[in-house]
């Protein structure tokens, strides 16, 4: 294994866990659908205990991507993390408040109340994927920082990170994993829940939030791939090179076919649960085009000469693979220790089946003594 394969291995271990984060968030997606699918404080209960026994993976698998990052391509966090720290500081504040309210929100004599909880959950939802997309989305059009000679950064906006949000391109791919997240989560509700008026909801929620998806999806990728990607040059210098990502797409056939793989799993976990009512694997084939679809992006925004993390303020500051990442005794060990992972995939597969074992009711929520 030379270091040149192991940036490479390494690159599609935080692009797998990135998808598998990004499919999880149908629980903050989910969250904003509490007075949407649920018009009663029952319902919202059971749509609550629904999600709460998912919530911890999301939290997890942000934790683990974040771990994976800092040990594999430790320039890139602390480049973004030392520069963009807001931006950040509102993700991880975000989940904070979903913790804070799973674990206080119907616990006797809390201090704020039911209600408080249910719009922290809210705000969690919103703003959690929001600003996670728009992050993902300064992979293809870059951050204002430069790098020292001991690449100490230097971040060139007042806003500390928060100027993604500024950016067409970051926005849309931000409302995009919002709507998703929704549809998601309504597919989640169809296949979890054993209720036929919140099932019923549910599969509007899937059409309602999956249109508006798709068109902001769609305008991010048109926006990403007519762009001017950052390109490494061959001595070693970054430069804006026109369509670089649709270069990339072309350049990399069996990516691009993961890319189209995974697109048509999530239409098609759509369609059919809009066109057949009682089918309920919805979230299984959509969720696996998910990850699919989110792994293929990182491989556009990271292989084939680009600059995954590039800086528009100062070229040459951009961060590439090959540039940020740990030394190749670092990334060597911890790929043998990688090795493990099916173990742990094993595991998170059995504790879901577990937890999924039968759809919930409204009678199991009302009876269970630690529902949340």
């Amino acid at each position: 294994m030379e270091l040149e394969f192991l940036q490479h291995y390494w690159w599609i271990i935080i692009a797998l866990l990135g998808g598998i984060l990004v499919f999880l968030l149908f629980v903050q997606g989910g969250q904003t659908l509490l007075y949407t699918v649920a018009k009663t404080d029952d319902e919202r209960n059971l749509l609550v205990n629904c999600l709460g026994h998912k919530w911890e993976f999301t939290f997890t698998t942000l934790v683990v991507f974040g771990g994976a990052f800092f040990a594999s391509f430790p320039l890139f966090y602390s480049s973004s993390f030392g520069g963009a720290y807001l931006a950040w500081m509102v993700v991880l504040f975000c989940f904070v408040l979903q913790a804070v309210s799973y674990e206080y929100r119907r616990k006797a004599n809390n201090l704020l109340g039911e209600k408080t909880y249910n719009i922290f959950l809210i705000i969690n939802g919103v703003l959690g994927t929001v600003c996670v997309g728009a992050v993902v989305g300064s992979f293809f059009t870059g951050n204002p920082f430069q790098l020292g000679e001991m690449n100490q950064v230097a971040w060139k906006s007042p806003w500390r990170g928060l100027e993604v949000l500024f950016n067409v391109t970051n926005v849309s791919l931000g409302l995009a994993i919002f709507f998703l997240s929704r549809v998601l989560a309504s597919l989640y509700f169809i296949n979890s829940i054993n209720h036929e008026t919140i099932t019923t909801r549910g599969r509007k929620q899937v059409l309602y939030n999956a249109v508006p998806f798709l068109v902001f999806f769609l305008a991010a990728l048109v926006l990403v791939l007519l762009s001017k990607g950052f390109a490494i040059m061959d001595d070693g210098s970054i430069k804006q090179i026109e369509y670089k990502y649709l270069h990339n797409l072309l350049e990399m056939p069996v990516n691009t076919a993961i890319l189209l793989v995974g697109v048509v799993g999530v239409l098609f976990g759509i369609g059919k649960t809009l066109l057949a009512p009682g089918w309920r694997k919805g979230i299984c084939v959509s969720g696996i085009g998910v990850v699919l679809t989110v792994i293929a992006l990182f491989v556009v925004a990271g292989f084939n000469g680009t600059a995954f993390y590039p800086s528009y303020y100062h070229l040459d500051s951009s961060l590439t693979i090959y540039s940020a990442s740990s030394s190749e005794y670092t990334l060597r060990t911890m790929a043998y220790v990688s090795l493990l992972s099916p173990l742990v995939i094993a595991y998170i597969f059995y504790a879901w089946r577990a937890l999924n074992r039968k759809p919930l009711d409204m009678n199991e929520v009302k009876e269970d003594e630690n529902a949340y």
